[in-house]
């Protein structure tokens, strides 16, 4: 079986407000990578992700940029986080993250949906897969309290 999964929800904001909130460090550095994110995410840029609850900095490969329509990214598996807060072991290889940005109902909405494929299949794989999905859905749930309310869900959240 194949690990892979994608998450997806609608946010009440037209697509290049929604796609701007992602690409932007300072954006992204406002409701997601609230250690700081460092570098615009565009085709064939490597950039950095901190997050409060982690110790380490993530590098992230861009592999495409196509704007207003998808995002897809490289980076470390990560096996070894079993919990909020453990720091996440590179495990040698990388998975492939995909995003990409729909406009609905004449441009007001954007369904934004997040893919991630690529473990091995291990348990630690299966560990690891399950800990993303849980994180992309809360990147999810924070870029639309963001973009929507102006609000950082995470804040306090995890420290």
């Amino acid at each position: 079986m194949e690990l892979k999964f994608e998450v997806a929800t609608r946010i009440a904001r037209p697509v290049h407000e929604v796609f701007a909130a992602v690409a932007d460090p300072a954006e992204l550095s406002a409701y997601f990578t609230t250690g700081g994110a460092v570098g615009r995410l565009e085709t064939g840029a490597m950039v950095q992700w901190a997050f409060a609850e982690f110790p380490e900095t993530f590098p992230v490969e861009v592999v495409e940029v196509v704007q207003d329509d998808r995002i897809v990214l490289r980076w470390a598996a990560s096996e070894g986080a079993s919990e909020v807060g453990d720091p996440a072991v590179d495990a040698g290889y990388l998975t492939t993250v995909t995003m990409t940005f729909q406009p609905l109902d004449d441009g007001a909405r954007t369904l934004v949906r997040i893919a991630e494929d690529g473990w091995r299949q291990t348990p630690a794989g299966l560990r690891a897969s399950y800990g993303n999905c849980m994180g992309w859905s809360q990147m999810l749930s924070a870029l639309k309290a963001h973009v929507e309310y102006g609000i950082n869900l995470r804040d306090g959240a995890y420290r």
